[in-house]
């Protein structure tokens, strides 16, 4: 079974960027759905990113033209980029592999973004 530890996240100021890495380790990482979520202080957890299987992404309306979901199988590893922030995207990130009835999360990493 895929283990995920996310790194990356810091402090940054509004207009900044950051970029999030969260590596697989187990086999078949190239079969898992693998997908950025966030959850803020006092919300519910929500989609940021998704990649399938087949490299297709989506993203929530509020990070589209911002941030860019990628994946290297041959590192085990899916990335956030996340670009012009804002301080409304200060948030606990977590990294979340699908595959059939697995469902993974990792620990999570804070980002917060100053204005």
């Amino acid at each position: 079974q895929v283990q995920l530890v996310e790194s990356g996240g810091g402090l940054v100021q509004a207009g900044g960027s950051l970029r999030l890495s969260c590596a697989a380790s187990g086999s078949f990482f190239s079969r898992y759905a693998m997908a950025w979520y966030r959850q803020a202080p006092g919300k519910q957890r929500e989609l940021v990113a998704a990649s399938t299987s087949g490299g297709s992404t989506n993203y929530a309306d509020s990070v589209k033209g911002r941030f860019t979901i990628s994946r290297d199988n041959a590192k085990n590893t899916v990335y956030l980029q996340m670009n012009s922030l804002k301080s409304e995207d200060t948030a606990v990130y977590y990294c979340n592999a699908r595959y059939i009835f697995s469902n993974i999360w990792g620990q999570g990493t804070q980002v917060t973004v100053s204005s």
